[in-house]
């Protein structure tokens, strides 16, 4: 009974596409490669040298020309005019990591090009998300005559418009999905249906970064000096979670490069802070060390904090706005702990959750500046798509989340007649309505989500990319694996199936909470090959290993590093009771019966 309760709780295992058997020799040979190796680069999409080439080298050269976005030139164009005849230009950004590094990243450059600029990040609280009339307002009372908004504007028409009454011209660089387009001097965004750019996913960073490449461009700029800002544009890439794939791949490889050299003060401050040691970061690292830090400051206090820091050159004062971030972290876990705690009660307390498809909740009394990290603790927790509103003034406002095959944006826009604004992603995205909505918005919700899964609601699904034998995992093959990096969507990491593991040395809970499985296995009938794992939010598997059971593993490969000695380790991604010890006490079961 026990082996067969662990079984139930295992999510859906679901292997991937397996290449071509003879694209993988062909690459196999062409690369001198295992045919795991080539296997794995084909479900990437490499299937030739070139391409591989390319894969493992990007190159800023093969950048995609910033001219190819549509009103992209007459960006350059007006920007130009406001160097020249030295008007007055600002800065504004989105008080979250992409829209901070974004406004650092522009507000630098011009900077550093004497152009009279300033910065504005709008107060979470007072003006919300996007671009702000507030904002408009000040450009006017201090005559600014040029905005350029970052990971922001494409859906704010009646801001641009009121911007325009007031003689100031706005340049839009953003990444969202547009409706109406704003009246503004340029609308960059890739997502423009009538945009031709090659690459849909850049970050709001992102477009900020090619609107400098063209002007360096134009202007003969080197392109060296813009690109000395990548180490920002890579935080956004990974706290944005956009596909880590295409051009992104390119910025991200050689910021993460930036990120492993002499490092900007405030990063340096962050990571010290963080107790971080190692020299060279991975995505996971800005996700899971930069990212909330830096959000921290707008959740908490002021996006401005961030961007002062991101800014800030004296390593000395970097690591006292650090230590402010710090506390702004400390305090936004405390909150998401709470809040997350009080929103899964509410869920479990009412009857409409029990067949929904959703969950929408909602208080008075939660905390703004964590929403968007309670709704992604909902989807864990229940696997559908979740919104947390908070209730203020006569207004719900909040953050929404969502799992595969269910696009939020397009969920919204069919609840649109119930909502006072809304905005954002496939997975992610901000929303607010009037209370007297919220019974009809739930319900109208609920019944466009469970639309879009075919009234069928799905189990979660883990899929791996091949199985693999311990005797597969030596020096060399995760010398080649780890080039595959930078890793996130698009490029996950490589997720592996092994068989038949048991218990070696030992296998115990580990952390605070005791939440967590720290392992060292073996695989069946190899009992010289053994291997350090980690498994988070595993714990509740130490018993059966400890049993002596025989269990199969998801798991990707990392290299951890303990007192100055790196060792290959399984990240461990989800267990199961393996196939012939679920079966034999299936069989055994009968026996008895019999």
């Amino acid at each position: 009974m026990f082996l067969k309760y662990l079984r139930a709780m295992v999510r859906n295992w679901l292997k991937k596409e397996s290449p071509d058997a003879a694209s993988v020799a062909t690459l196999t040979d062409e690369l001198q490669i295992s045919s795991l190796l080539a296997g794995l680069l084909i479900q990437r999409g490499i299937t030739h040298f070139d391409a591989a080439k390319n894969f493992f080298r990007p190159s800023l050269e093969n950048l995609y020309d910033p001219f190819l976005m549509k009103d992209m030139d007459k960006a350059v164009e007006r920007l130009t005019q406001a160097v020249h005849q030295k008007e007055k230009v600002l800065v504004y950004g989105d008080y979250d990591v992409d829209g901070t590094t974004a406004v650092t990243l522009v507000y630098s450059f011009l900077q550093k090009h004497e152009v009279s600029c300033d910065y504005y990040i709008p107060d979470r609280y007072t003006e919300g998300y996007g671009f702000s009339f507030l904002a408009v307002e000040y450009a006017a009372a201090n005559d600014f005559q040029l905005i350029i908004t970052l990971d922001c504007g494409v859906r704010d028409v009646e801001k641009v418009s009121r911007a325009k009454e007031l003689g100031i011209d706005v340049i839009i660089c953003d990444h969202h999905n547009p409706d109406v387009l704003p009246d503004a001097v340029a609308v960059l965004d890739p997502k423009r249906t009538d945009c031709a750019y090659p690459f849909k996913g850049l970050s709001g960073c992102g477009v900020g970064f090619k609107l400098l490449q063209a002007f360096s461009l134009q202007h003969g700029l080197p392109e060296e000096d813009l690109f000395s800002y990548l180490d920002l544009l890579t935080i956004s890439i990974g706290a944005d979670i956009v596909p880590l794939e295409d051009e992104n791949r390119v910025l991200a490889y050689h910021g993460l490069q930036l990120l492993a050299g002499d490092r900007r003060p405030g990063v340096a401050a962050m990571l010290d802070l963080a107790g971080f040691k190692k020299k060279e970061l991975t995505i996971t690292d800005v996700v899971f060390l930069l990212a909330p830090r830096i959000n921290a400051a707008g959740r908490i206090f002021s996006g401005k904090q961030a961007v002062a820091l991101l800014l800030e050159n004296d390593h000395s004062v970097a690591r006292t706005l650090a230590t402010k971030l710090e506390e702004n972290n400390t305090s936004r876990r405390s909150l998401d702990k709470e809040i997350t705690r009080e929103a899964l009660a509410q869920v479990r307390a009412d009857s409409f959750y029990l067949d929904s498809f959703s969950t929408v909740v909602e208080s008075a009394s939660w905390h703004k500046g964590v929403v968007g990290i309670v709704a992604s603790r909902m989807v864990e927790a229940f696997h559908k798509p979740a919104i947390v509103l908070v209730s203020r003034d006569d207004k719900m406002s909040g953050s929404a989340r969502s799992i595969e095959g269910v696009d939020l944006f397009e969920v919204l826009t069919e609840c649109s007649g119930l909502l006072e604004q809304f905005g954002g992603h496939t997975m992610a995205a901000g929303l607010s309505l009037r209370p007297e909505n919220f019974i009809a918005f739930r319900q109208k919700f609920d019944q466009v989500v469970a639309k879009n899964l075919d009234f069928i609601k799905p189990v979660p699904t883990l899929k791996y990319d091949a199985e693999i034998h311990f005797s597969e995992i030596t020096e060399q093959f995760y010398r080649i694996l780890k080039q595959f990096s930078p890793f996130g969507p698009g490029n996950m990491s490589p997720v592996f199936l092994v068989r038949n593991v048991t218990n070696a040395k030992f296998t115990r809970t580990v952390g605070d909470s005791k939440t967590h499985l720290k392992l060292h296995v073996r695989q069946k009938r190899s009992f010289d090959l053994e291997m350090d794992g980690i498994g988070f939010d595993l714990g509740h598997w130490a018993e059966a290993f400890e049993s002596g059971e025989e269990m199969d593993l998801l798991f990707s490969i990392e290299e951890n590093e303990w007192n100055g000695r790196v060792t290959l380790q399984l990240n461990v991604k989800d267990i199961r009771i393996s196939d012939e010890a679920y079966e034999s006490e299936t069989t055994q079961s009968i026996k008895n019966k019999v």
